[in-house]
């Protein structure tokens, strides 16, 4: 299906809305979580095909922090939260103060702390997303892993199937003070699911 069409920009000013609207949830949530104020900086939205995922992190051998969930429901498909390891460290100890492990490797706090931000996130969205179209969405606990982009997008696609060939992507900042951690938010939905979500928002097909 071609996205760029007449209508592409009415299509991205609605998918701006769903970030503008899921970001506005995550931070209220991170600041309830974490008892202090959160902002978020305004998500930049665009759409990229799915084998340009890994080069928006780095590259398919960039060891990245990935936190995935299938998303369940009446437009399903794959949701992913990637972050360079030094954005990750940033998170947890310049936003989070958690005191860093030794070494390379996440101690099991910092990885739960992580993959919580991604589920925050991924709710959020989710959530914008469902209230807009009317759809029921429904996200499925989220994994989290360490390695090379190229091998957990391979691995999403043996977890979940086929993926379809578009991604909505948000990118994503984190704000406290003059502190900022940055990350990618992927969206891919099912072949047919974009069709459902353009539908449901009212945007002609």
């Amino acid at each position: 299906m071609e996205l760029f069409s007449h209508n592409a920009e009415f299509k991205m000013d609605v998918l701006r809305e769903v970030g503008n609207i899921g970001a506005g949830h995550a931070a209220t949530a991170l600041s309830r979580l974490l008892d202090k104020p959160i902002d978020m900086a305004v998500p930049k939205v665009s759409f990229i095909p799915f084998e340009d995922i890994a080069d928006r992190v780095g590259g398919a051998e960039e060891v990245v922090v990935a936190i995935f969930l299938r998303v369940e429901g009446e437009a399903p498909g794959n949701m992913f939260f990637l972050m360079s390891q030094n954005q990750a460290r940033v998170l947890l100890q310049g936003l989070l103060h958690f005191e860093l492990s030794e070494g390379p490797e996440y101690s099991e706090m910092e990885l739960s702390a992580l993959s919580e931000i991604g589920n925050i996130l991924a709710g959020s969205y989710l959530s914008s997303l469902a209230d807009l179209t009317g759809l029921p969405l429904s996200p499925t606990v989220p994994a989290i892993a360490v390695d090379m982009a190229g091998a957990i997008l391979s691995y999403g696609l043996v977890q979940f199937g086929t993926m379809g060939d578009e991604a909505l992507l948000i990118d994503t900042t984190f704000l406290e003070d003059d502190r900022r951690a940055e990350g990618h938010f992927f969206f891919i939905p099912d072949p047919e699911s974009f069709e459902r979500l353009f539908r449901a928002l009212g945007v002609p097909i």
